[in-house]
């Protein structure tokens, strides 16, 4: 019975999902690309296997998992920030608690958590500011000019968010939510808690103190951002309006910057059709062409994001019955 019930609350978040996503775009989009739309899915494995390896590289090397385990990890991350109601942190959480699961020390699986957001931000925001050094270059119309000046000020707004979440973490971050956990609710359980906040802030910061690292994990991952560029071109190029991949480049980093402001949003859901349009218009995209873009986008999440969020289900399942008391004697 209780496989049954699970199968069946499955079914309704696969139906809430597409309905979320619009499945009247959704269907749309597969009409405009056809086919199209595989090998723009299957694409997306690159950009994702460089975020991986980037936050591969911010683990210890004695029980960090292999390429392949890295990159299932992402992909049950990507899959769940994207598509679940728990803003951009719900999928990082649980990427920290598959990999412990994995064999690696809950401390470094915590505080690799906390650097690899950081890292994917700061270059999230170098890719931005690239895309914007591009498009003035291209360009210096009024409307290109007042594109990079809204984006430039979001770019300022990021950045002093990212330097304050830094100073935190050298603070020591988690034993600041521990000591304001113990203020508000003072037990024992929140005391244990205290220690192995500690724990995490020392992590953290033995990870800061290793700059070749870091500067490996930025490179990786800003080589993905870039990489990543190639599924607008893809989709433009199907949709029958192609673009160089300059131009791809700069669409793409634009819309990294819209992402990132609506982080909050799940899915950045009606941002991105938002700002697919009026950034297209720089480009001389008609707006359908434009909205193509991020319904392509919202295809290759559901392709991608389902699986991962059923295989993710699967996972805590088989170990919740792992560990339950055999009732059977």
């Amino acid at each position: 019975m209780s496989l049954i019930v699970a199968a069946a609350l499955g079914v309704a978040v696969v139906v809430y999902l597409i309905i979320a996503s619009g499945a009247e775009e959704v269907a749309r989009a597969m009409l405009l690309i056809g086919w199209g739309l595989l090998p723009i899915i299957l694409f997306h494995a690159i950009p994702l296997l460089f975020s991986a390896l980037s936050w591969r590289e911010l683990l210890p090397r004695a029980s960090r998992p292999g390429v392949v385990g890295a990159t299932w990890n992402r992909w049950i991350r990507e899959s769940i920030s994207s598509l679940l109601p728990v803003a951009a942190v719900g999928g990082d959480l649980v990427s920290a608690r598959l990999v412990h699961q994995r064999g690696v020390p809950g401390t470094q699986a915590a505080a690799t958590m906390v650097v690899d957001i950081t890292v994917g931000v700061a270059t999230q925001l170098l890719f931005v500011m690239a895309g914007v050094a591009l498009l003035l270059n291209r360009s210096t119309e009024q409307a290109a000019l007042l594109v990079a000046w809204v984006v430039l000020i979001g770019i300022a707004m990021l950045f002093a968010a990212i330097a304050a979440f830094v100073l935190v973490q050298h603070r020591g971050i988690f034993a600041i939510s521990a000591k304001l956990a113990r203020t508000l609710l003072p037990s024992q359980r929140v005391s244990d808690i205290a220690g192995s906040a500690s724990a995490i802030d020392r992590a953290v910061m033995a990870i800061y103190g290793e700059p070749s690292k870091l500067c490996r994990a930025g490179l990786l991952r800003l080589i993905g951002w870039a990489v990543g560029t190639g599924e607008i071109w893809l989709v433009l190029r199907f949709s029958h309006h192609p673009l160089s991949a300059i131009d791809a480049f700069i669409l793409e980093s634009l819309g990294a910057g819209v992402r990132a402001a609506a982080f909050m949003v799940p899915g950045a859901l009606g941002v991105l059709e938002a700002s697919s349009i009026m950034f297209g218009a720089l480009f001389g995209l008609p707006a359908q062409t434009a909205l193509t873009i991020s319904l392509a986008r919202r295809v290759r999440e559901l392709a991608l994001g389902l699986p991962g969020l059923f295989v993710w289900q699967w996972i805590e399942g088989h170990r919740l019955l792992r560990h339950a008391p055999d009732k059977v004697r």
